[in-house]
């Protein structure tokens, strides 16, 4: 009864922090607004201790101090959007819409007034960090979750992310990536006088081909994939392009098929390369899979994650895999899922939208969960 009380008496907060948060445009590696506005909250809460770290990290430690057994809960701060200006945003009662509003803005309500309510009701724990995170998103590369295993080095004994859009969707394997940024560079010229020389936006496009040629290799319950996402370059309509870049990855599950793909990237990158094109390759971001983890303590976060939401909606709990803040822990051995605390649609898209009743269900499961996964 005290869960259900709290959620009646913070649901109008709940509401104000998603609408608040929404209204702070937060890219990845610019999420010091956000940050501040997080850290301001839980002053004006009177929850000491907050703090902001190097990496726009807004770290809560609770009953943390001499713990080694230290259980996270984390939400990240940053929207996959570049817009540094307010994002529109709409409520007709059933659906809130905004750029970022599910991913991860809904999730970091509810991870806020989580610690809010740990706070409050004095809840007896072996030591938990709430965190805020930064840099999830794209080329935020888990900047700021890397540097929280970096801080807290060898203390953290099992770490819960808030960042699913969907109730009943959990991801307890982690999907690994690769991200380049390739650039083709030639001697280009006038598209008529020096028709013939190279242009580097053919050169790249050949490359772009050779990618989406690749014949994936199978492995059962394992899944590889691959991705241009961005590309530019060239002078204009007349010019024979002297460069041209683009963003390109590959992302799976399995160490094995990331091995494959790295070596069929390379080779690609490589065999583009001449007297007259020259092709620079950068990493610019990469995620890694899962390490060896106790499958007996992964099987207990499950089993606590499928309780709550079985308690609160009667549904079973699906099982997946995903790229998220969960990666790192779970490359260090350190069990680690990720859980849903409300029903979207529309991520990454400028149509985003979260529905609203299924934030007060995901609000209770978040609790119920926060709650058992503590004091294990």
């Amino acid at each position: 009864m005290m869960i259900k009380e709290y959620i009646e008496n913070n649901t109008k907060e709940l509401y104000g922090l998603i609408y608040d948060l929404c209204r702070i445009p937060a890219p990845s590696h610019n999420e010091g607004k956000r940050a501040e506005y997080i850290k301001a909250w839980f002053d004006k809460n009177g929850i000491e201790d907050a703090y902001i770290d190097e990496a726009l990290n807004v770290v809560l430690p609770y009953g943390a101090k001499d713990s080694q057994e230290l259980t996270v809960f984390a939400a990240h701060t940053d929207t996959v959007f570049p817009d540094t200006e307010p994002m529109p945003y709409s409520d007709d009662g059933e659906y809130i819409r905004c750029p970022g509003v599910g991913d991860n803005t809904a999730s970091l309500a509810v991870l806020m007034l989580t610690a809010k309510y740990f706070v409050e009701k004095d809840i007896k724990t072996n030591g938990v960090l709430f965190v805020a995170n930064s840099c999830e998103e794209g080329l935020g590369d888990l900047k700021g979750v890397r540097k929280l295993f970096s801080d807290y080095e060898g203390r953290i004994a099992k770490f819960i992310a808030f960042d699913s859009f969907n109730l009943t969707r959990c991801s307890d394997r982690c999907v690994g990536s690769r991200r380049y940024e390739v650039e083709a560079i030639t001697e280009g010229g006038h598209s008529y006088n020096a028709f013939g020389n190279k242009n580097a936006i053919a050169e790249l496009s050949s490359i772009v081909g050779k990618i989406y040629s690749t014949e994936l290799p199978e492995k059962e319950g394992r899944r590889v994939t691959y991705n241009v996402g961005e590309i530019c370059g060239g002078t204009s309509v007349n010019t024979i392009a002297q460069s041209a870049k683009m963003l390109c990855e590959y992302r799976s599950d399995d160490e094995e098929l990331l091995a494959f793909m790295k070596a069929r990237f390379e080779r690609i990158f490589d065999e583009a390369k001449s007297e007259k094109v020259k092709i620079n390759v950068r990493l610019i971001g990469e995620r890694p899979c899962a390490g060896k983890v106790d499958e007996a303590e992964m099987e207990n976060l499950k089993k606590i994650a499928s309780r709550a939401l079985l308690e609160v909606t009667g549904e079973e709990l699906k099982f997946t895999s995903s790229s998220t803040d969960c990666n790192i822990p779970l490359s260090l051995g350190i069990p680690a899922i990720c859980i849903g605390v409300y029903n979207g649609y529309g991520a990454h898209t400028r149509e985003e939208s979260v529905e609203k009743s299924s934030l007060i269900k995901g609000f209770e499961i978040g609790l119920k969960a926060a709650v058992d996964f503590a004091c294990q």
